[in-house]
C-alpha cells in the first residue's frame, strides 16, 4: 500500500523516519486543492507558511500576514488533506509578546483550524516560549538560520553560519529548541556543512531549505518548484514549468472566446 493511503502521520512517525535513515519531505501549501495534490504525491509534512503573504496575498514580505489570514489558509489545507502532518506558521508578532500570548494564539491553530502543530521563528531567545507551548500540548516546529520575519532588522536575506562564531550560535539555538521540546527544527539558508553538523548533534529531525542535503528532510515553497513565482530563489529547483503551461492555457482560452470557438454546443445547456 502506498504511503498516501495509510493512516494520519504523527510527530513520532517523523522521528521514526529520521531514525531509520529516511528523508522527510515537506511542501508549503495554502489551499485545499494544492494540499491535496501534495498528499497524493506522498509528502509527509505540509507547512502553511507565512510565505502566503507573498505567494497568495500580494504582500512584499511575510510581515503583513495576520493571524486570521493564517488560520483561514491553515483550515483550508487541513480540509484538503488526511495523511500529512499539517503545520501552521505563526505570523509576525503573534507569539513575541509573551509565552502566554503565544499559547493563546497557538491553541487556535489546533482548535479552530485543525492543525497538528505550529511553527515559530527564533532560537535560544524563543526556547521558553517553545517550552510553554509544548508543556500545554502544542507540538512546535522550530526555525533558525535565515528568519524571514526578521528581514527588516537583518537588512535583507543572507546565508547563515558562515563564521565559526555564527555556526556555534546556530548550534546553540538548535540545541536550545530541542531541549525546549521542539519536535523538529527548520534550518533556512544555513551553510551546508554547519547544517550537517547541527543535524548530527540533534536527536530530533532537521528540515532544510537552502541548507544542503545533510538535513533530515527538505521543505520548499510549492510555487517555486512549479516555476510559478517567476523569480526562483537559489535554494529552489523548478521540477515542472507550470507557469508556461498555465499561461498557455489562459491564452488559449482568451483566444477561443475572442474567436467565438468557445463555448461550443457541447459546453451549452
Amino acid at each position: 500500500m502506498s504511503e498516501n493511503n495509510a493512516r494520519k502521520l504523527t510527530v513520532r512517525d517523523l522521528w521514526r523516519r529520521r531514525e531509520q535513515g529516511g528523508k522527510i519531505v515537506c511542501l508549503t501549501a495554502y489551499d485545499a486543492l494544492m494540499a491535496g495534490l501534495a498528499e497524493a504525491a506522498g509528502v509527509h509534512l505540509v507547512l502553511v507558511g507565512d510565505s502566503l503573504g507573498m505567494t497568495n496575498l500580494g504582500y512584499p514580505t511575510t510581515l503583513p500576514v495576520t493571524l486570521e489570514q493564517s488560520l483561514l489558509h491553515t483550515a483550508a489545507v487541513v480540509r484538503g488533506t488526511t495523511r500529512p502532518l499539517v503545520v501552521g506558521d505563526m505570523p509576525f508578532m503573534t507569539y513575541h509578546l509573551s509565552p502566554e500570548q503565544a499559547l493563546a494564539n497557538a491553541a487556535r491553530y489546533l482548535q479552530e483550524a485543525g492543525a497538528d502543530a505550529v511553527k515559530l521563528e527564533g532560537g535560544q531567545a524563543m526556547a521558553p516560549t517553545v517550552r510553554r507551548l509544548v508543556e500545554a500540548g502544542v507540538p512546535v516546529l522550530g526555525h533558525i538560520g535565515l528568519l524571514p520575519q526578521h528581514v527588516k532588522a537583518a537588512g535583507g536575506h543572507f546565508g547563515q553560519g558562515k563564521t565559526a562564531a555564527a555556526a556555534a550560535a546556530l548550534l546553540a539555538d538548535a540545541l536550545a529548541l530541542e531541549a525546549a521540546g521542539a519536535f523538529a527544527v527548520v534550518l533556512e539558508c544555513v551553510k551546508a556543512e554547519v547544517a550537517a553538523t547541527i543535524t548530527g548533534r540533534l536527536t530530533v529531525p532537521t528540515i532544510g531549505i537552502g541548507s544542503g542535503a545533510g538535513c533530515s528532510g527538505q521543505v520548499q515553497v510549492l510555487y517555486d518548484i512549479l516555476g510559478l513565482s517567476g523569480r526562483i530563489p537559489k535554494h529552489a529547483k523548478v521540477f515542472a514549468d507550470a507557469r508556461q503551461v498555465i499561461l498557455g492555457a489562459f491564452t488559449a482560452y482568451r483566444e477561443a472566446v475572442e474567436q467565438g470557438s468557445f463555448p461550443g454546443p457541447e459546453q451549452a445547456f
